[in-house]
């Protein structure tokens, strides 16, 4: 059995998520976001979804990145 890295739970199903040269571990999704998801620079709520980059900033989307005052930026529909 391996060990999530988050939380520690020693589980038989845990699956493993290859980043930019690294392997990590985790029991289940929720630890998984929790490591992984980038943070907001205006909210800072996990970005769990598209998100947007901007100046090599994540914001959660348009609207926090134009709070942040980056200017052009729109959400697609």
């Amino acid at each position: 059995m391996a060990k999530c890295e988050v939380c520690g739970n020693e589980y038989g199903m845990t699956f493993e998520v290859h980043a930019q040269g690294v392997v990590h571990v985790f029991d289940c999704f929720s630890c998984a976001i929790h490591r992984m998801a980038p943070v907001c620079e205006h909210c800072q709520v996990p970005i769990i979804s598209q998100g947007a980059e901007v100046d090599g900033l994540f914001y959660c989307g348009a609207h926090c990145a134009r709070a942040a005052g980056k200017k052009g930026i729109v959400d697609r529909v």
